[in-house]
């Protein structure tokens, strides 16, 4: 008798999808009007209620995908997770890019907001968070390490070299180099989903500390997950709808937040003319919109003191982010003729590399501790000061 309830519960959680479509709905009968409209205060209200709809269904699209990860288990599970978070970034990203006016720079200022914001905004809290609960938090180097170096060459190639090269004036590539560049990315992350999920799954699971082995007996005495998964269930994790359910539920709420992210466009680039908001504004709106709910749950394992957890779910939306993006912009600009501006400024260009060092230094301890959170969050407000103020 109970599962006529327990049914209409599990379809009202759904009501984000019912608020997208019928925000796109509106969006698409009125979106025009509305962004057009000569009252910089409607423009704005327009905007922060698109921003509240994707955020909500991107909130949907982590639980869905959160559902399945559990049932995958570690390190294919987060991989799951990464991937349809990061997919309907890209998404977004190629489709705003291709259509309604030019915006060269588009994809350079959301992999950057990424990276500053994943890599110092939220890597930062949940370093903070963390340490602040459990003092001191472990995690598997060789795992972060192998991030690391696959995010190194990626962004550095993806983002500074352009500004280097002399095919072209400016901070863009050639056809040739272009074609280099996307099939190294696409190939670089390929091989990484290999050593992740086939050759060396070990890298990425919680490896056993020494520190806490004179707490093995009280540990015994706790059922959590599986000892080498680096995962304890809890109840957010459980349901009773099937696993095709939860997959379905994550291409209905992807297809209706890509084509609001379009609808988002025209009165994004209003409130950036009108109110002098600098241009990068909508990369880094973008990428809030999308990690957000992500990297929450990255945080919430840190407290947890799930720190593999977090480190597989920030650095592996950060990796898959620039991995996925470069090839997809690049073939969008050789289809469609659409100028590609890659490389960052002088600013930009040594908060990439502060940030990666800094990054690197962070995952060459054993254990981590609130003073390097703080640090990646203090680099992360000298990116939002000098993105208003250079």
């Amino acid at each position: 008798m109970a599962t006529v309830p327990q049914t209409r519960a599990a379809w009202w959680r759904e009501w984000p999808l019912a608020l997208t479509v019928v925000m796109l709905g509106i969006m698409l009968a009125f979106g025009g009007t509305l962004a057009g409209s000569s009252s910089s205060a409607l423009v704005l209200i327009v905007l922060l209620g698109l921003c509240g709809v994707i955020l909500c269904a991107a909130v949907a699209i982590v639980r869905h995908a959160d559902v399945l990860a559990h049932r995958l288990g570690e390190p294919l599970g987060t991989l799951l997770l990464t991937l349809a978070i990061t997919g309907l970034e890209v998404a977004m990203v190629g489709f705003v890019m291709s259509t309604g006016d030019e915006k060269p720079t588009l994809a350079r200022d959301t992999m950057f907001a990424v990276v500053m914001l994943v890599l110092n905004g939220f890597l930062g809290l949940s370093l903070v968070m963390g340490g602040v609960r459990h003092r001191e938090q472990s995690y598997n180097l060789q795992g972060a390490n192998a991030f690391l170096v696959m995010i190194v060459p990626l962004t550095v190639l993806g983002l500074v070299l352009p500004n280097y090269t002399r095919s072209t004036p400016g901070p863009t590539l050639s056809t040739f180099q272009m074609v280099f560049l996307s099939l190294m990315s696409a190939g670089i992350y390929i091989i990484f989903m290999l050593v992740q999920n086939r050759w060396y799954q070990d890298y990425f699971r919680a490896a056993e500390s020494p520190l806490a082995a004179p707490a093995s007996a009280k540990a015994a005495a706790t059922p959590k997950a599986a000892p080498d998964s680096g995962i304890v269930e809890h109840k957010g994790h459980h349901s009773t709808r099937p696993t095709w359910f939860h997959a379905l539920m994550l291409v209905l709420y992807g297809v209706p937040v890509v084509m609001l992210a379009k609808q988002m466009a025209a009165p994004l680039d209003v409130v950036v003319a009108k109110m002098g908001a600098p241009v990068a504004l909508g990369g880094f709106v973008m990428a809030v919109l999308v990690l957000t709910p992500e990297s929450l749950a990255a945080i919430a394992a840190a407290r947890q003191n799930q720190l593999q957890r977090s480190v597989n779910i920030l650095m592996g939306s950060v990796l898959a982010s620039i991995g996925l993006t470069i090839p997809l912009v690049i073939v969008i600009s050789l289809a469609t003729g659409r100028s590609l501006v890659l490389g960052l400024d002088a600013t930009g260009t040594l908060m990439l590399l502060l940030t990666l060092v800094t990054s690197i230094l962070t995952f060459s301890l054993p254990r981590t501790n609130v003073l390097l959170g703080c640090v990646h969050l203090l680099l992360f407000a000298a990116y939002l000061m000098l993105m208003f103020d250079r």
